[in-house]
């Protein structure tokens, strides 16, 4: 996380790919993503610890930069996080919002 001229500390955006075996889905700036897995949901924000972790069927929601909601259904597949990069890699997925 960087910080202003005052010291106080500026959030930073994750960066966000959601592909399926068949098509990149969205690609963005968000501010938070949450997604169902193997052992429950689980969110993610900006400074998040690396993650890897096997995606169940379900929702994955994404709150990009600007606020605007994307949600897609999703199952076979693994989320990573590392440094603030998100990918989300699914066997199926289809954007519903």
């Amino acid at each position: 996380m960087g910080a202003d001229p005052e010291g106080e500390r500026l959030i930073m955006p994750l960066n966000v790919t959601l592909v399926s075996a068949e098509a990149e889905l969205w690609t963005g700036e968000a501010s938070l993503v949450v997604a169902k897995t193997v052992e429950g949901e689980i969110g993610f924000m900006a400074g998040h610890e690396p993650v890897l972790a096997i995606l169940a069927s379900g929702q994955v929601r994404i709150t990009g930069a600007d606020g605007a909601k994307v949600v897609a259904d999703a199952s076979d597949g693994f989320i990573s996080v590392e440094e603030d990069v998100v990918t989300i890699f699914a066997g199926h997925a289809t954007l519903v919002a």
